[in-house]
């Protein structure tokens, strides 16, 4: 082998050995490369991740907050209730003692009404059992009614009227029928067995009638 092949080997030889110099370089850029790039990536998500956790430790703390006011809000609520039950049980309990003592009062006015009339029919007993002036006995008997017939009126006690009125089943109760002697005496009250009495308007006793059919 002469010297110029000697020279031409080794430039081929050196040119190989640039060559995979430059490829090993340009593989080490690569590698370089790629780290870079998984070290930008794992950067990146490890960023997405704590601001992930941030978010949920912030979301957290607002859903504590909102449970927070929702039992503040069922507390205020719930006192409330409590206060106006008890304020209602009170009321009930003063109005339920206010009524019994109001029916007492009514009791008690209307005895204090009756209690001269029952001084009256004391003295008519005292005079019955005499046996002396019996006009005056009478006399006493009709004015003791007419007492109590006016003490009644002024509570509002009114007799029904009830013979000679059309039968009225708001006002009368027939205990019996008995026949009509005209067509104008049909469906009317002929006789009253028991008078009957309102109170205020109301019915506080039925008329018991007997009624012409």
């Amino acid at each position: 082998m002469n010297r110029k092949d000697e020279e031409k080997d080794k430039m081929v030889e050196n040119n190989k050995t640039e060559q995979n110099n430059n490829e090993s370089d340009l593989e080490q850029n690569n590698d370089d490369k790629k780290s870079d790039t998984n070290e930008d990536e794992k950067s990146i998500n490890d960023e997405k991740e704590k601001t992930a956790i941030e978010e949920d430790e912030e979301q957290d703390v607002e859903e504590n907050d909102e449970v927070a006011k929702l039992q503040e809000q069922i507390d205020e609520l719930n006192d409330k209730y409590l206060r106006l039950f008890s304020e209602f049980d009170n009321y009930r309990k003063r109005t339920l003692k206010e009524k019994i003592e109001h029916s007492k009062m009514a009791s008690s006015e209307i005895i204090a009404a009756l209690l001269p009339v029952y001084d009256d029919l004391a003295r008519a007993c005292e005079l019955a059992n005499s046996e002396e002036d019996k006009e005056s006995f009478v006399k006493g008997i009709k004015l003791i009614h007419s007492k109590f017939k006016t003490i009644l009126y002024q509570k509002g006690v009114e007799e029904i009227p009830s013979v000679g009125e059309s039968f009225n089943t708001d006002f009368h109760e027939a205990i019996s029928n008995v026949e009509a002697k005209s067509d104008e005496e049909k469906g009317k009250v002929v006789e009253e067995i028991e008078k009957g009495y309102l109170l205020n308007g109301k019915v506080l006793r039925f008329a018991k009638v007997v009624v012409a059919n």
